[in-house]
């Protein structure tokens, strides 16, 4: 009985991660017809890559990275094999996104009989999961599911809790919720999740959901623990939901100026990266400016993040993410709470003051009226 104790602790000391980077964004489109809504940055930074930072920092050293053939090429090469972040990355094709439980089902012969860290790769979430990995390799739990309350969990997997704070029900995007408790994109499960995946049946939108595999495993007796998330948690799969995630994490930027400023000003926390340069431009932080980006007479407002190798010029931005290579000029209006793709550029025809919301996808140029 020691020695099997010892082996399922091993087992669980030993931690692999998976991150789940397939699916289509269709959400995010026009971006993701030519880019992986994981690849699209936050705070000039990838959503993707602070999943595996998460899973760096909790001491987890091998990760499997599920990939769809579309777009699998283009986050290879974005994040390596994973050396520049002192982990071993394997990537797992799947061909049909056709369930959370399915990608565990396909990433099976990298998992082995490992536990492991499951992250939705177009998700953040606040702190980190080191506490809550250092929980789990303790033993003694089959699966460990974390929850936050929402306001519309009819668009979520949804958690019922009973008075002693266990799982009563997991449903997956419920008509009719019982309770407002999501499922937040980070799981940890023992090898018993391939067994529960492998049991359930596709649901009604033909996909293997991972809440019925947990579900599986509470109704044969297992112990599913769940975590109330304190912090903030972002699906980053819509517009709204990723400029929220843009604000959030430029709210906690520590200030560095290493480009040139040439009669500028820069208020509050701005980061301004090497070879980056402000002519009669004014940032006000939040905010982050990219290498090689060059403002001229222009005004970059709060929560915006600008990307390397941008042109502003005469214009106005605010609450924004732009994309490397983008280009807005003479815009006496101002743009906010906007998305722009790679290379776009973005014009105004006549000098009349108004305000833009633009979403627009990789190389598209745009004169507005």
């Amino acid at each position: 009985m020691i020695a099997l104790a010892t082996t399922l602790r091993a087992r669980v000391e030993k931690l692999k991660g998976l991150i789940l980077s397939g699916g289509r964004g269709t959400r995010l489109r026009p971006i993701t017809h030519t880019s992986a809504k994981q690849l699209v940055p936050v705070a000039n930074k990838p959503v993707l890559f602070y999943g595996i930072e998460a899973m760096a920092a909790a001491g987890i050293e091998e990760v499997g990275i599920i990939i769809a053939p579309e777009t699998g090429d283009e986050i290879r090469e974005a994040a390596g094999d994973g050396s520049r972040f002192g982990i071993k990355i394997e990537y797992i094709v799947q061909d049909d996104p056709l369930g959370l439980a399915h990608a565990v089902l396909t990433a099976e012969p990298f998992l082995g009989d490992s536990s492991f860290v499951m992250y939705l790769g177009d998700n953040l979430l606040q702190g980190g999961i080191d506490q809550l990995v250092d929980e789990f390799r303790t033993g003694g739990r089959d699966a460990m599911i974390l929850l936050t309350e929402v306001e519309d969990p009819e668009n979520y997997g949804v958690a019922e809790l009973g008075p002693d704070g266990g799982i009563i029900r997991l449903v997956e995007k419920p008509s009719d919720p019982q309770s407002n408790l999501a499922l937040v994109g980070v799981y940890m499960f023992t090898s018993q999740i391939h067994a529960a995946a492998k049991a359930i049946e596709p649901s009604p939108r033909g996909e293997l959901e991972i809440t019925d595999a947990i579900q599986y495993i509470v109704d044969g007796g297992g112990r599913v623990e769940p975590h109330i998330v304190e912090g903030w948690w972002k699906d980053t799969g819509r517009l709204d939901d990723m400029l929220e995630a843009n604000r959030l994490i430029l709210g906690a930027l520590t200030p560095r100026v290493e480009g040139e400023l040439i009669d500028s000003q820069v208020e509050g926390p701005v980061v301004i990266e090497p070879g980056a340069k402000l002519e009669r431009a004014t940032v006000r932080g939040p905010a982050i400016i990219g290498s090689g980006t060059h403002l001229i007479d222009c005004y970059v407002g709060p929560y915006s993040a600008i990307a390397e190798d941008c042109v502003i010029e005469r214009a106005e931005i605010e609450h924004s993410i732009l994309l490397s290579g983008s280009i807005v000029r003479d815009m006496p209006g101002r743009m906010e709470s906007s998305l722009l793709g790679r290379n776009v550029i973005v014009t105004q025809d006549d000098r009349q003051p108004r305000a833009y919301r633009l979403m627009l996808g990789d190389n598209s140029s745009v004169g507005l009226p």
